[in-house]
Protein backbone atom coordinates (compact mmCIF):
# COMPACT_ATOMS: atom_id res chain seq x y z
CA UNK A 1 0.00 0.00 0.00
CA UNK A 2 1.58 3.13 -0.93
CA UNK A 3 1.86 6.25 1.75
CA UNK A 4 -0.20 8.45 -0.64
CA UNK A 5 -3.14 5.74 -1.07
CA UNK A 6 -2.69 5.45 3.18
CA UNK A 7 -2.69 9.37 3.71
CA UNK A 8 -5.89 9.58 1.22
CA UNK A 9 -7.46 6.40 3.05
CA UNK A 10 -7.15 8.29 6.42
CA UNK A 11 -8.70 11.34 5.09
CA UNK A 12 -11.43 9.63 3.70
CA UNK A 13 -11.74 8.22 6.83
CA UNK A 14 -11.89 11.23 8.77
CA UNK A 15 -14.04 12.57 6.59
CA UNK A 16 -16.62 9.77 6.88
CA UNK A 17 -16.93 9.91 10.85
CA UNK A 18 -16.74 14.03 11.06
CA UNK A 19 -19.72 13.66 8.46
CA UNK A 20 -21.59 10.70 10.58
CA UNK A 21 -20.82 12.54 13.69
CA UNK A 22 -21.95 15.95 12.86
CA UNK A 23 -25.06 14.41 11.41
CA UNK A 24 -26.43 11.80 13.79
CA UNK A 25 -27.73 14.26 16.69
CA UNK A 26 -29.94 15.69 14.21
CA UNK A 27 -31.10 12.36 13.01
CA UNK A 28 -32.23 11.10 16.56
CA UNK A 29 -34.11 14.40 17.11
CA UNK A 30 -35.61 14.13 13.79
CA UNK A 31 -36.29 10.59 14.31
CA UNK A 32 -37.98 11.67 17.69
CA UNK A 33 -40.05 14.17 16.87
CA UNK A 34 -41.49 11.95 14.07
CA UNK A 35 -42.38 9.88 16.73
CA UNK A 36 -44.58 12.49 18.69
CA UNK A 37 -45.97 13.23 15.70
CA UNK A 38 -47.13 9.93 15.14
CA UNK A 39 -48.32 9.32 18.66
CA UNK A 40 -49.55 12.56 19.94
CA UNK A 41 -50.18 14.44 17.29
CA UNK A 42 -53.83 14.22 15.32
CA UNK A 43 -55.24 15.10 12.13
CA UNK A 44 -57.87 16.98 13.27
CA UNK A 45 -54.61 19.63 14.93
CA UNK A 46 -52.92 19.58 11.84
CA UNK A 47 -55.85 20.60 9.95
CA UNK A 48 -56.52 23.68 12.15
CA UNK A 49 -53.13 24.97 11.52
CA UNK A 50 -53.04 24.36 7.83
CA UNK A 51 -55.27 27.03 5.69
CA UNK A 52 -57.45 25.43 3.28
CA UNK A 53 -55.77 27.65 0.68
CA UNK A 54 -52.84 26.44 -1.10
CA UNK A 55 -51.08 29.37 -1.64
CA UNK A 56 -51.41 30.33 2.11
CA UNK A 57 -51.07 26.76 2.99
CA UNK A 58 -47.30 27.06 1.15
CA UNK A 59 -46.75 30.27 2.84
CA UNK A 60 -47.40 28.87 6.26
CA UNK A 61 -45.61 25.81 6.12
CA UNK A 62 -42.31 27.98 4.53
CA UNK A 63 -42.81 30.52 7.69
CA UNK A 64 -43.00 27.64 10.28
CA UNK A 65 -38.77 27.17 9.49
CA UNK A 66 -38.43 30.40 11.27
CA UNK A 67 -39.24 29.03 14.45
CA UNK A 68 -38.06 25.10 13.75
CA UNK A 69 -34.56 24.60 14.96
CA UNK A 70 -33.79 21.80 12.39
CA UNK A 71 -31.50 20.32 10.14
CA UNK A 72 -31.63 18.56 6.98
CA UNK A 73 -30.44 15.17 8.24
CA UNK A 74 -33.31 14.77 10.12
CA UNK A 75 -35.98 16.56 8.12
CA UNK A 76 -37.20 13.78 5.94
CA UNK A 77 -38.62 11.68 8.77
CA UNK A 78 -40.58 14.21 10.14
CA UNK A 79 -42.01 15.37 6.35
CA UNK A 80 -42.97 11.92 6.16
CA UNK A 81 -45.08 11.45 9.48
CA UNK A 82 -46.93 15.07 8.56
CA UNK A 83 -47.85 13.25 5.22
CA UNK A 84 -48.93 10.52 6.43
CA UNK A 85 -50.68 12.46 9.30
CA UNK A 86 -52.75 14.51 6.16
CA UNK A 87 -50.85 17.14 5.41
CA UNK A 88 -50.87 17.96 2.00
CA UNK A 89 -47.37 16.65 0.06
CA UNK A 90 -46.76 20.63 -1.27
CA UNK A 91 -47.22 21.63 1.63
CA UNK A 92 -44.49 19.38 4.15
CA UNK A 93 -42.23 19.47 0.56
CA UNK A 94 -42.05 23.29 1.15
CA UNK A 95 -41.73 23.03 4.78
CA UNK A 96 -38.85 20.55 4.51
CA UNK A 97 -36.80 23.35 1.99
CA UNK A 98 -36.84 25.80 4.20
CA UNK A 99 -37.04 24.61 7.56
CA UNK A 100 -32.82 23.64 7.51
CA UNK A 101 -32.19 27.23 5.79
CA UNK A 102 -34.43 29.46 7.46
CA UNK A 103 -34.31 28.71 10.85
CA UNK A 104 -32.52 31.28 13.86
CA UNK A 105 -29.88 29.10 14.17
CA UNK A 106 -28.98 28.77 10.48
CA UNK A 107 -29.66 32.51 9.93
CA UNK A 108 -27.67 33.24 13.07
CA UNK A 109 -24.61 30.49 12.01
CA UNK A 110 -24.62 32.52 8.63
CA UNK A 111 -24.44 36.14 9.77
CA UNK A 112 -21.06 35.31 12.24
CA UNK A 113 -19.64 33.37 9.28
CA UNK A 114 -19.80 36.22 6.59
CA UNK A 115 -18.48 39.13 9.37
CA UNK A 116 -21.91 40.18 10.38
CA UNK A 117 -23.18 40.87 6.99
CA UNK A 118 -27.02 40.84 7.32
CA UNK A 119 -27.08 41.42 3.37
CA UNK A 120 -25.86 37.16 2.92
CA UNK A 121 -28.76 36.05 5.58
CA UNK A 122 -31.30 38.08 3.73
CA UNK A 123 -30.11 36.57 0.39
CA UNK A 124 -29.71 33.05 1.58
CA UNK A 125 -33.63 33.02 3.53
CA UNK A 126 -34.93 35.21 0.63
CA UNK A 127 -33.89 32.83 -1.92
CA UNK A 128 -34.64 29.65 -0.25
CA UNK A 129 -38.39 31.43 0.49
CA UNK A 130 -38.67 31.99 -3.50
CA UNK A 131 -37.27 28.34 -4.42
CA UNK A 132 -39.50 26.90 -1.77
CA UNK A 133 -42.63 28.60 -2.53
CA UNK A 134 -42.62 28.46 -6.45
CA UNK A 135 -42.08 24.70 -6.19
CA UNK A 136 -44.51 23.94 -3.17
CA UNK A 137 -47.09 25.45 -5.60
CA UNK A 138 -45.68 23.50 -8.44
CA UNK A 139 -46.38 20.39 -6.58
CA UNK A 140 -49.77 21.29 -5.77
CA UNK A 141 -50.92 21.34 -9.41
CA UNK A 142 -49.35 17.97 -10.01
CA UNK A 143 -52.10 14.99 -9.38
CA UNK A 144 -49.89 13.02 -6.76
CA UNK A 145 -52.46 11.05 -4.33
CA UNK A 146 -49.50 9.50 -2.65
CA UNK A 147 -45.95 10.38 -3.51
CA UNK A 148 -44.35 8.14 -0.28
CA UNK A 149 -43.61 4.78 -1.14
CA UNK A 150 -45.88 3.54 1.89
CA UNK A 151 -49.71 3.40 1.92
CA UNK A 152 -51.12 6.43 3.57
CA UNK A 153 -52.79 4.59 6.20
CA UNK A 154 -51.38 5.70 10.03
CA UNK A 155 -52.16 5.02 13.07
CA UNK A 156 -54.71 7.23 14.97
CA UNK A 157 -54.22 8.74 18.19
CA UNK A 158 -55.83 6.91 21.58
CA UNK A 159 -56.48 9.05 24.16
CA UNK A 160 -57.38 6.56 26.12
CA UNK A 161 -53.56 5.37 26.41
CA UNK A 162 -51.97 6.34 29.13
CA UNK A 163 -48.95 8.58 28.62
CA UNK A 164 -46.30 6.61 29.89
CA UNK A 165 -47.26 4.14 27.59
CA UNK A 166 -47.01 6.64 24.67
CA UNK A 167 -43.49 8.18 25.47
CA UNK A 168 -42.68 4.46 25.18
CA UNK A 169 -44.36 3.77 21.96
CA UNK A 170 -42.40 7.48 20.90
CA UNK A 171 -39.12 5.61 21.87
CA UNK A 172 -40.01 2.35 20.11
CA UNK A 173 -40.97 4.09 16.71
CA UNK A 174 -37.75 6.16 17.05
CA UNK A 175 -35.31 3.59 17.06
CA UNK A 176 -37.29 2.37 14.62
CA UNK A 177 -37.22 5.07 12.57
CA UNK A 178 -33.38 5.61 13.18
CA UNK A 179 -32.00 2.23 12.08
CA UNK A 180 -33.96 3.10 8.84
CA UNK A 181 -32.34 6.22 8.08
CA UNK A 182 -29.39 5.53 9.33
CA UNK A 183 -27.94 3.18 6.48
CA UNK A 184 -28.97 5.86 4.49
CA UNK A 185 -26.54 8.25 6.56
CA UNK A 186 -23.55 5.66 6.51
CA UNK A 187 -24.00 5.39 2.40
CA UNK A 188 -24.74 8.63 1.68
CA UNK A 189 -21.78 9.81 4.04
CA UNK A 190 -19.53 7.54 2.55
CA UNK A 191 -19.99 8.57 -1.21
CA UNK A 192 -19.37 12.13 0.30
CA UNK A 193 -15.97 11.23 1.71
CA UNK A 194 -14.87 9.04 -1.38
CA UNK A 195 -15.53 12.22 -3.57
CA UNK A 196 -14.17 14.94 -1.49
CA UNK A 197 -10.99 12.62 -1.22
CA UNK A 198 -10.38 11.55 -4.56
CA UNK A 199 -11.83 14.65 -6.44
CA UNK A 200 -9.93 17.74 -5.51
CA UNK A 201 -11.94 20.77 -4.76
CA UNK A 202 -8.61 22.65 -6.61
CA UNK A 203 -10.23 20.49 -10.29
CA UNK A 204 -13.99 22.23 -9.61
CA UNK A 205 -12.34 25.56 -8.95
CA UNK A 206 -10.79 25.40 -12.12
CA UNK A 207 -14.30 24.39 -14.09
CA UNK A 208 -15.73 27.16 -11.98
CA UNK A 209 -14.65 30.19 -14.21
CA UNK A 210 -17.61 32.88 -15.35
CA UNK A 211 -21.05 33.20 -13.70
CA UNK A 212 -22.87 30.59 -14.64
CA UNK A 213 -20.48 28.11 -14.53
CA UNK A 214 -19.08 29.25 -11.14
CA UNK A 215 -23.26 28.24 -9.66
CA UNK A 216 -23.05 25.10 -11.26
CA UNK A 217 -19.71 23.82 -9.52
CA UNK A 218 -20.93 25.51 -6.54
CA UNK A 219 -24.12 23.88 -6.40
CA UNK A 220 -22.08 20.74 -7.63
CA UNK A 221 -19.96 20.82 -4.22
CA UNK A 222 -22.98 21.77 -2.38
CA UNK A 223 -23.85 18.04 -3.28
CA UNK A 224 -20.42 16.66 -2.62
CA UNK A 225 -19.68 18.27 0.45
CA UNK A 226 -22.59 17.02 1.74
CA UNK A 227 -22.68 19.52 4.58
CA UNK A 228 -25.10 20.21 7.64
CA UNK A 229 -27.06 23.57 7.10
CA UNK A 230 -25.83 24.66 11.05
CA UNK A 231 -21.76 24.47 9.62
CA UNK A 232 -21.94 25.50 5.35
CA UNK A 233 -21.95 29.17 6.07
CA UNK A 234 -18.49 28.56 7.33
CA UNK A 235 -17.48 26.92 4.44
CA UNK A 236 -18.88 28.38 2.08
CA UNK A 237 -17.28 32.04 3.55
CA UNK A 238 -13.77 30.36 2.77
CA UNK A 239 -14.99 30.79 -0.65
CA UNK A 240 -15.28 34.50 -0.66
CA UNK A 241 -11.98 35.11 -2.86
CA UNK A 242 -12.56 32.64 -5.20
CA UNK A 243 -16.69 32.58 -6.13
CA UNK A 244 -19.15 35.27 -6.53
CA UNK A 245 -21.61 36.24 -4.06
CA UNK A 246 -24.45 34.62 -5.96
CA UNK A 247 -22.54 31.11 -6.66
CA UNK A 248 -21.75 31.13 -2.67
CA UNK A 249 -25.85 32.14 -1.52
CA UNK A 250 -26.37 28.92 -4.64
CA UNK A 251 -24.37 26.61 -2.13
CA UNK A 252 -25.95 27.79 1.04
CA UNK A 253 -29.75 27.06 -0.46
CA UNK A 254 -29.00 24.14 -2.53
CA UNK A 255 -27.00 21.90 0.16
CA UNK A 256 -29.67 21.73 3.02
CA UNK A 257 -32.71 21.40 0.38
CA UNK A 258 -30.68 18.24 -1.65
CA UNK A 259 -27.26 16.80 -1.08
CA UNK A 260 -26.30 13.14 -1.11
CA UNK A 261 -27.07 11.67 2.21
CA UNK A 262 -30.30 13.87 2.16
CA UNK A 263 -31.20 12.60 -1.51
CA UNK A 264 -30.49 9.26 -0.33
CA UNK A 265 -33.16 9.51 2.42
CA UNK A 266 -35.97 10.87 0.36
CA UNK A 267 -35.42 7.64 -2.17
CA UNK A 268 -36.22 5.73 1.25
CA UNK A 269 -39.58 7.43 1.76
CA UNK A 270 -40.72 9.02 -1.12
CA UNK A 271 -41.22 7.24 -5.21
CA UNK A 272 -38.53 8.34 -7.70
CA UNK A 273 -40.87 9.86 -9.86
CA UNK A 274 -41.44 12.41 -6.98
CA UNK A 275 -37.29 12.92 -6.45
CA UNK A 276 -36.72 13.64 -9.46
CA UNK A 277 -39.01 16.34 -9.87
CA UNK A 278 -38.37 17.41 -6.84
CA UNK A 279 -34.55 17.21 -7.26
CA UNK A 280 -35.26 18.88 -10.90
CA UNK A 281 -37.24 21.77 -9.68
CA UNK A 282 -34.72 22.91 -6.92
CA UNK A 283 -31.65 22.40 -8.98
CA UNK A 284 -33.41 25.01 -11.98
CA UNK A 285 -35.14 27.44 -9.42
CA UNK A 286 -31.62 27.78 -7.54
CA UNK A 287 -29.83 28.34 -10.60
CA UNK A 288 -32.03 30.94 -11.94
CA UNK A 289 -33.04 32.53 -8.68
CA UNK A 290 -29.15 33.23 -7.76
CA UNK A 291 -28.03 33.81 -11.17
CA UNK A 292 -30.36 37.34 -10.80
CA UNK A 293 -28.93 38.29 -7.38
Amino acid sequence: MSTNFYHSFLQMNTIFISIVVEALPFILIGVFISGIIQIFITEEMLYKIIPKNRYLAVLVAILLGFIFPGCECGIVPIVSRLIKKGVPHYVAVAFMLTGPIINPIVLFATFIAFGNNIEMVIYRAGAAMIIAYIIGIVLSYLKIENPLKHDLVTIPVDHTIPVRKKLWSVCVHAIEEFFSMGKFLILGAFIAAFVQTFIPTSTLMHIGNGQVASILVMMALAFILSLCSEADAFVASSFQSTFSLNSIVAFMVIGPMIDIKNTLMLFQHFKSRYVFIIIGLVIVLTFFTTLFI
